[in-house]
């Protein structure tokens, strides 16, 4: 059974690349839509196709783990595309954050990440796909997000990686660096209007648009992805310029 597995999927991003996996990737046998609120994602496969199968699980979990991969056994599962989507941040000082959130950053964007890809890898055939989301964060050091910004750095140091090890197998692994997007992320990361004057002043990507392109620039074996030109630019000079210097152009 040809699949595309994808995490973070009941909302924002995830939800998107759903959506466009199923445009983009008609072959596919079924697309697994994993996050933990089931109803979300029964709802998507009402809407969308029968083809979406929910996988209501908790991926920090380790029982939740061992059950994903006995389902990838049973189905006999040939996972053509993975898509790492899940992640949470949280926008203030280190050391205003509650201890659970700053772990809870690592668990999930690194650690579960991390876990995921090497539960499913596997599974997975020569040609296949691997895209993590990544963030314009992972650029340089970000000041009232250093947490969200340092798991995003490990996950682009690790999609590198990957890539050059996949190489053999001709596994393309693709980091998607997205800037602010209007989804349930801003709220959740406590990032409303007025909490942040750079988050308040920074162009919105659009998130169905990001998914498309995305999708697209793995088909093409690109290492990295990034939206907008303004962004494009912030990667340059955050290469380019001391990340004492970024930092101060980037804090949240």
């Amino acid at each position: 059974m040809d699949i595309a597995v994808i995490t973070g999927a009941s909302s924002g991003l995830g939800k998107e690349y759903v959506s466009e996996v199923l445009k983009q990737y008609p072959d596919l046998d079924e697309i697994w839509a994993v996050a933990r609120r089931k109803e979300r994602l029964c709802e998507l496969k009402n809407t969308l196709s029968d083809k979406i199968r929910p996988v209501a699980m908790d991926i920090t979990d380790q029982n939740s783990i061992d059950e994903y991969k006995t389902l990838l056994k049973e189905q006999n599962a040939n996972v053509k595309l993975l898509i790492n989507n899940a992640g949470f941040g949280k926008l203030g000082n280190f050391d205003s954050l509650k201890t659970e959130d700053n772990a809870g950053m690592v668990r999930l964007n690194c650690e579960a990440l991390t876990v995921m890809t090497s539960v499913t890898l596997p599974f997975m055939p020569n040609d296949a796909e691997i895209i993590n989301t990544c963030s314009i964060a992972s650029f340089a050091p970000n000041p009232r997000m250093a947490v969200y910004s340092s798991t995003k750095a490990f996950v682009m140091s690790l999609s590198r990686c990957l890539r050059q090890e996949l190489k053999s197998r001709k596994i393309n692994v693709l980091s998607v660096c997205p800037g602010p997007m209007d989804t349930e992320f801003l709220p959740l990361a406590n990032i409303n209007k007025g909490a942040s004057h750079t988050f308040d002043t920074l162009p919105r990507v659009n998130p169905a648009v990001m998914a498309k392109k995305s999708l697209k620039a793995s088909k093409k074996h690109r290492a990295i992805y990034t939206n907008l030109a303004f962004y494009k630019f912030y990667r340059l000079v955050a290469k380019i310029l001391p990340h004492s210097l970024v930092m101060k152009m980037s804090k949240a």
